[in-house]
């Protein structure tokens, strides 16, 4: 009779080839603290696949038939923790500081294009509160008289001349799936006001659904933020509690791709609990109100 899965021993050394696999594939780094975390994902894992040893998981990993499983893996020890309005101090600097300056330089420079782009978006909730906080955020510019072309109040979520664009993007399959979805519980929706659901939200049964004049703003797509190939031009980066995930040296990497990756002038975030402190010098850190942005150095040209 086989051994059930979740008695199958896995070393120590074992642990650390695939501590090393994930590093290699996508910058997670398993310390001490998290090993018996990967340990038990592993274990679950080997169950899931029927398979009766390590080593032969770990040839499936590693062969080209197992590139499904590795994504797999990955989607297990990703930690999904997510939801509307999260880190609400971060959310007041985005939308009264960060909109606001943004919003005054392109009209001065007569650019209405805005791009925003969350990374580790995980199930959507975060793009598509940032969604909402730039429409309410323009809809102000227009009620307040701004420099806009049309002062009329918009009919529009998003009021020409401007085109927004915000990219979503998670290593987690799963994820992506529900969060083009878009479809959320009412437990998941306890963070968002009765205005906003009106807005923004159709009720389909027992659960809300993003209407599709805010979802054509929102563009999902895997990236694995360990490869070269990230997305340019962004105005505005969101990347909260992925760099819990990576050890110093990976971190620093990671920072200097999302500051190539912003314009110049651009937004960084970052997790709440999370610093730049000693990994860049090529973004400046403004606090307010007990949270922290951080905005690249490199000035625009006038």
């Amino acid at each position: 009779m086989p051994t059930l899965a979740a008695d199958i021993p896995v070393s120590q050394a074992e642990l650390r080839l695939l501590q090393t696999l994930i590093y290699q594939e996508c910058g997670m780094f398993f310390d001490e603290r998290r090993m018996q975390f990967l340990q038990e994902r592993v274990q679950q894992r080997l169950k899931t696949c029927q398979l009766e040893s390590f080593y032969s998981y770990y040839l499936l990993l590693t062969s080209a038939q197992g590139r499904h499983e590795l994504s797999a893996l990955l989607e297990h020890l990703s930690v999904i923790e997510t939801s509307f309005f999260r880190i609400r101090p971060q959310l007041e600097i985005f939308k009264k500081q960060v909109l606001d300056d943004l919003f005054k330089r392109k009209e001065t420079a007569r650019d209405y294009t805005l791009r925003v782009w969350s990374a580790g978006c995980s199930t959507g909730q975060e793009p598509y509160t940032l969604a909402m906080l730039i429409c309410d955020a323009l809809a102000f510019c227009g009620l307040r008289g701004s420099a806009l072309p049309e002062r009329t109040i918009p009919r529009a979520l998003i009021p020409a001349p401007w085109n927004v664009e915000i990219l979503a993007s998670d290593i987690n399959y799963s994820a992506l799936l529900t969060a083009q979805q878009g479809s959320y519980t009412e437990a998941q929706m306890e963070t968002v006001d009765y205005p906003s659901r009106l807005r923004y939200f159709d009720k389909a049964g027992d659960r809300y659904v993003v209407k599709p004049e805010l979802k054509k703003f929102v563009h999902f797509d895997f990236h694995n933020l360990k490869t070269e190939f990230l997305p340019l031009r962004n105005d505005v980066i969101f990347c909260r509690n992925v760099m819990i995930y990576f050890d110093a040296a990976e971190q620093r990497r990671l920072i200097d791709k999302l500051n190539y990756c912003l314009n110049p002038e651009g937004y960084l975030f970052v997790g709440h609990a999370e610093s730049l402190a000693g990994l860049t010098q090529k973004l400046r850190a403004i606090h307010q109100n007990g949270a922290t942005v951080y905005q690249r150095v490199e000035k625009a040209a006038r």
